[in-house]
């Protein structure tokens, strides 16, 4: 591969968790969470992108997240489940896609707040539209995603290189 393949990355905020005596590590989805995240996945299925590779966080939340999300999309990634993810600054999420192999073009993050929305933020050196507007007015809320384009390597992936290509989110 060339540098100057393009690359996607797809920031997910896990869906909706449940608030309880549980530690937050291990809190599951709520009801309206396990609603949301096939829904994410219908997005995602539509927007094009076909991860070659899920990134995921090991709290309880962003596995049901994700487990709810697979179904929808036309092909199966591989998935690694990274204790990194969670509780993640940005700077710590960035060091994380500097690992990626070259081989995948499309990755998928699934994490949490506000890691996720700084992130996306920091990335963003470029957007299509009002794109940056609202991600900011949104907050980033549970279920939403982020593509930002990249090109070059994830080795190169570092604030204000990308391009936020598309924001959704379900209550938006």
């Amino acid at each position: 591969m060339t540098t100057e393949t393009t690359r996607r990355l797809v920031l997910l905020r896990h869906s909706k968790a449940e608030w309880n005596d549980a530690a937050d590590h291990e809190r599951p989805l709520a009801e309206r969470g396990r609603k949301d995240a096939p829904v994410a996945g219908r997005w995602l299925a539509g927007s094009g992108v076909t991860p070659d590779l899920a990134l995921c966080s090991t709290a309880v939340r962003c596995r049901e997240t994700w487990k709810l999300v697979v179904p929808e999309l036309p092909e199966r990634p591989r998935t690694a489940y990274d204790e990194r993810i969670y509780e993640a600054s940005p700077g710590e999420l960035m060091a994380v896609l500097n690992e990626v192999s070259d081989e995948v073009e499309n990755l998928v993050v699934v994490g949490h707040n506000p890691g996720m929305h700084a992130l996306a933020d920091a990335l963003a050196g470029e957007a299509d539209g009002d794109l940056p507007a609202r991600l900011n007015r949104s907050g980033f809320p549970t279920s939403a995603i982020a593509v930002l384009t990249f090109a070059g390597t994830w080795k190169n992936v570092e604030v204000g290189t990308g391009r936020l290509a598309a924001f959704w989110a379900p209550h938006a």
